[in-house]
């Protein structure tokens, strides 16, 4: 029987194979027919497609039984592999939430043993959804949200200086080493982020206030790099009170160093959002409520 179409062009119809599995379960074209709450008729016209399709004889058709050819042995162990993998997709799939993927966006100081409960609370009540977790500098968080890299992100900030979803006020704190104190040196010792980072202005200009002299001792993108700075005597900063280690001293109003209040935690989420990403920015919001 020649083949009617190229090897590579050729689709095996699901149908058909189930038909050809059937008889060669059976035996008969009858047996397989009631089998498949078919007609014996149509039963052996999918068959003979198939061998139109597969260009070779699949059943020797004797008088008392139907048994497979050669070529006929070669595709039933396929055409079984492929019926069972169609039943185990739609066994997937039977009742299967399409999963949503998350792009979450956090601040260091974030990155903490609350927020991962929170993560993980929200896990557990929707398996479907993963959760892709960055962590970094709030300039660098909200350019990726601006650029559609992420989906929801808390940021800090100035207060009033974007508009966002939702504002939490940031608690600040003056902090120096509990076991080097660097404070009254003068000039005093900062510990900073890099220039244009969020608290650097802000310390600057509060000693310059008190007449103090001041130089930069230490500057690092990563809060980690600011703690052990701080913690090791490198200097003082201003950091958030969640921040704060037990390698630290926070200084009290004694030491002249004014209140800085004017930082915020804002929430960003686009409008049209999954709704899975408001439920997930809600979780935040109550983690944040609870701290403060």
């Amino acid at each position: 029987m020649a083949a009617s179409l190229k090897p590579n062009n050729v689709l095996f119809e699901l149908d058909l194979l189930k038909a050809i599995v059937a008889v060669a379960d059976c035996g008969s074209f009858t047996t397989a027919a009631t089998r498949l709450h078919s007609t014996q008729s149509t039963v052996s016209q999918k068959v003979r497609r198939l061998e139109q399709l597969a260009g070779h004889v699949l059943l020797d058709r004797g008088n008392r039984e139907v048994r497979p050819t050669e070529a006929g042995h070669v595709l039933l162990r396929h055409a079984r592999q492929m019926l069972a993998t169609n039943e185990q997709l739609a066994e997937a799939l039977a009742g299967a939430t399409v999963a949503v993927t998350i792009r979450l966006g956090l601040p260091e100081d974030f990155a903490t043993d609350k927020t991962t409960r929170a993560l993980s609370a929200f896990s557990r009540r929707h398996p479907q959804a993963k959760l892709e977790v960055t962590s970094g500098l709030s300039r660098d968080l909200a350019s990726g949200y601006d650029h559609g890299e992420l989906d929801l992100v808390l940021v800090k900030q100035r207060r009033h200086s974007r508009a966002a979803v939702a504002c939490r006020p940031e608690q600040m704190v003056w902090v120096d080493s509990a076991a080097h104190p660097a404070f009254q040196q003068d000039p005093v010792p900062l510990v900073t982020f890099p220039v244009r980072g969020l608290y650097r202005d802000d310390m600057i200009q509060a000693l310059e206030a008190l007449g103090r002299r001041w130089r930069i001792s230490f500057t690092s993108s990563s809060l980690g790099g600011i703690q052990g700075a701080v913690a090791n005597g490198m200097g003082i900063s201003l950091l958030p009170l969640r921040a704060v280690t037990r390698d630290h001293a926070v200084l009290k109003k004694k030491h002249g160093l004014p209140a800085i209040d004017g930082f915020e935690i804002g929430l960003l989420y686009r409008p049209a959002t999954d709704a899975l990403v408001k439920e997930l920015a809600d979780a935040l919001l109550r983690m944040i409520d609870r701290e403060g």
